[in-house]
């Protein structure tokens, strides 16, 4: 069955039918339901290209993923997101279309994404200060949402992000109630917007007690589980090493649990961490028991979250910019506890 048979069974134009089916406002609902219980009674499916042809639309999600090995995307939390978002494409009859790009390339593609019609709005991944991605999808016109902010832009947009702030914030504040002083902060490349928040509550929470943000206990990398194992290393190695670690990723929280095991040393015991979890599907925080103290937040409902963002936005383009912040949870696991009364590094060198 095609559209023009449809159309005739219902005693409807075709316009009015294709309208319906793909969710235009101005359709009535009563309308929308009679369409769409047509359309399944008699197993009508639209063709794709037919159907993009008569509504403009391509019924796509586009996503561009830098390819240097240094940007914060390339990391498999990404799968997760992309695990999320695409339950919510499947059920509303959108497919993805991810561009991996060189660096320095970036404009190009959504210039292309654009003038193609390959997409019909995009999801912009790993925010940066001042990110002038933003202001290139304003001038060019393609819907877009945002997984996170970026400070130093005034236009609007539509944007989800967690509240890094307040989250490392909070759990330094839950170190120092343990007794912790030397606190080291393993954050994320401080160029991307999150990573610059999560500094910012580190620093808040120390300067709320008088202390002062120490940069020789403080990194910035690529959140791998090598740096997370180098950095740990290299201040344990410290005259006055931290007896807490404040890290933004699970995956480099196994990297400083792992440097502290080959010192001798036991997590929880003599040296605490703090991490953020991401809460992804292959890489639990244990079981019963937390493993790490954790900020937890879910990746993969965040990609759920901003899929149906974009599709609203899509769908009705006069509709306001909307913002989601995302409040974490703090998760007390075996990772951390009370400051010890001695340094434990030059104890066990003694």
């Amino acid at each position: 069955m095609n559209l023009k048979e449809l159309s005739k069974i219902l005693g409807l134009s075709q316009t009015t039918v294709s309208r319906a089916l793909n969710g235009y406002p101005e359709v009535k609902e009563a309308t929308r339901k009679t369409v769409l219980a047509a359309a399944a009674a008699h197993n009508y499916s639209p063709n794709t290209r037919a159907k993009s042809l008569a509504t403009g639309r391509s019924n796509a999600i586009g996503h561009v993923i830098p390819m240097a090995n240094s940007h914060e995307m390339v990391n498999p939390i990404f799968g997760d997101f992309i695990a999320g978002a695409g339950e919510v494409y499947s059920r509303n009859n959108y497919e993805m279309v991810l561009s991996i790009v060189e660096d320095g390339r970036e404009e190009d593609i959504y210039r292309a994404l654009k003038t193609r019609g390959t997409v019909d709005g995009v999801i912009l991944h790993g925010p940066k200060m001042n990110d002038a991605r933003i202001a290139l999808l304003h001038e060019i016109g393609l819907p877009f949402v945002v997984h996170g902010r970026a400070s130093g832009i005034d236009m609007p947009y539509s944007w989800l992000d967690v509240n890094n702030r307040s989250a490392f914030r909070r759990a330094t504040d839950f170190l120092m109630d343990l007794g912790h002083r030397r606190i080291a902060l393993l954050n994320g490349l401080e160029t991307m917007d999150f990573a610059h928040r999560r500094r910012r509550g580190y620093e808040d929470a120390l300067g709320a007690r008088g202390l002062s943000a120490d940069p020789e206990i403080m990194r910035s990398e690529e959140m791998t589980e090598t740096f997370g194992y180098s950095a740990t290393c290299d201040m344990l190695a410290l005259p006055c090493p931290p007896t807490a670690f404040l890290v933004s990723s699970i995956i480099s929280a196994l990297g400083v649990r792992r440097a502290i095991e080959d010192q001798g040393l036991r997590m929880g015991r003599d040296v605490s961490i703090v991490t953020h979890d991401d809460s992804l599907s292959y890489l639990t925080n244990g079981a019963d028991v937390p493993i790490f103290t954790a900020t937890r937040s879910s990746v993969r409902d965040a990609g759920r979250a901003l899929s149906r963002m974009l599709i609203d936005q899509i769908s009705d383009p006069a509709l306001a910019p909307q913002h989601q912040l995302l409040e974490v949870e703090l998760t007390v696991g075996r990772s951390t506890g009370p400051a010890p009364t001695t340094n434990p590094v030059a104890a066990q060198t003694a």
